[in-house]
């Protein structure tokens, strides 16, 4: 079999060793040495989520996520979940719009176990008709129960808003309707095109070898390795994810109103991307943020407000959320537009850029304080193809914010005409003048 390559990424004095091989058939494998701990996470990262889905494939990257645990020919399902609860270990996995991954965070001596029932669990699923037919109506229940939740909803009308009849703008749960139509011979076609080596980034940090975790990664991954397929990461031939501005209301009979207002952000490779992380901080990453106080604190209007920024491959989001009494929403979607106006107009002031930039260093640097997240970390630069950079050099890219970076942001974005989404007790034909 041809020799894997293998390099290192980034050294023990950028804060931990984190090395890359490239195997056979183009797995990739990356890990980041954390001698400090005494636990290990390990990851499965498949670059297959909701928008690379048909409309008659609805939910099949979620469907998936649930099969897997399912059965393999070597461990039942009963098998996969008991034998890392055994040693104390969490097994888990979720589903994005352009990736899945599956993990498991264990005591660093059973980092063997977790590698070889993950990677059981991705390359060995059975996904028999019996099991198809049983998470059917898993699938259904929690479909049931996140449109229970409109505070979660409305983000998926915003999106459908947002990026119109596209597979961005779908919800990555499916339907009612999609997935009590789609069937065994779909699910499992899904998963044999799309579940390929080339298109799996495998992670794994935390108190570890890397020569041991490529070895048994190997091993593990043995029977799907193809040695003549192309060793290069598939091109992103995903469609594209146009967005318009839009309003949409759905009508319900809560208690509570709920809202997104927002536009196109930045895709998640822009080098504006730290300009914007201090931007959305500020307007709404705290209780000392703009819209916090103005909406809340001042105003009483609301307990949940906050702003957020996503970016995907090839576009992004920003946009704002907002909980509040019905008729209260005029005059919250008042306060949110004129705050947004106002920073697309002037900026930040510097207290408040010093305070988002502290707030975005500090949620940095303790959000990376556990292997879990620096499995995450790895695996996504990886994944998107973004050149990992060790923990200070994102530090100085933030603390290298300005004003005018801000400024410049905010006005590009804001100045944009907004989707709205809202859910409450509104006719759907209630019109917000948000839009335009």
């Amino acid at each position: 079999m041809p020799r894997a390559q293998t390099v290192t990424l980034l050294r023990e004095g950028d804060g931990g060793l984190v090395r890359r091989t490239t195997l056979p058939g183009g797995l990739r494998v990356i890990t980041e040495q954390l001698p400090g701990v005494r636990s290990a996470a390990f990851g499965v990262w498949v670059g297959v989520g909701s928008r690379d889905e048909t409309r008659g494939q609805m939910g099949s990257a979620h469907y998936l996520e649930h099969l897997l645990f399912k059965g393999t020919a070597a461990r039942s399902a009963l098998d996969i979940s008991a034998s890392i609860e055994a040693v104390g270990g969490d097994l888990n996995a979720f589903t994005t719009k352009e990736y899945t991954c599956y993990y498991a965070r264990v005591i660093d001596q059973d980092l063997p176990l977790a590698i070889e029932v993950v990677c059981d669990v991705v390359t060995g699923a059975l996904i028999r008709t019996e099991d198809v037919e049983a998470e059917r109506g898993v699938i259904l229940e929690e479909i049931a129960m996140h449109e229970d939740d409109p505070g979660d909803v409305v983000h998926d009308v915003f999106a459908a808003a947002l990026y119109g009849d596209s597979a961005m703008g779908r919800p990555i749960l499916g339907t009612v309707d999609t997935i009590s139509a789609i069937s065994r011979r779909a699910i499992n076609g899904f998963y044999r095109r799309r579940y390929q080596p080339s298109s799996i980034v495998v992670s794994a940090a935390g108190n570890l070898d890397h020569d041991e975790v490529v070895r048994r990664v190997r091993r593990a991954f043995a029977p799907v390795l193809d040695p003549q397929a192309d060793t290069a990461p598939p091109r992103d031939a995903r469609g594209g994810s146009h967005a318009t501005a839009a309003t949409s209301v759905v009508e319900r009979p809560t208690e509570q109103a709920h809202l997104v207002l927002g536009v196109p952000g930045l895709t998640r490779t822009d080098p504006r991307r730290y300009a914007l992380s201090v931007l959305s901080t500020a307007v709404g990453g705290g209780m000392s943020s703009r819209l916090f106080q103005e909406v809340r604190e001042k105003r009483g209007l609301a307990y949940s407000v906050y702003s957020y920024a996503q970016g995907f491959s090839d576009s992004g989001v920003f946009g704002v959320y907002a909980g509040c009494l019905p008729s209260k929403l005029e005059t919250v979607l008042d306060v949110c537009r004129s705050q947004l106006a106002d920073v697309a107009a002037r900026g930040l002031t510097e207290e408040e850029l010093q305070r988002g930039r502290g707030q975005v260093r500090g949620s940095t640097v303790l959000g990376h304080e556990d292997p879990g997240a620096r499995m995450t970390r790895i695996a996504k630069s990886e994944l998107h193809g973004d050149p990992l950079l060790p923990i200070s050099g994102i530090l100085e890219r933030i603390d290298a914010v300005t004003g005018a970076q801000v400024r410049d942001v905010a006005r590009e974005l804001l100045d944009a005409p907004m989707t709205l989404a809202v859910i409450g007790p509104f006719d759907e034909s209630t019109q917000f003048a948000a839009a335009g």
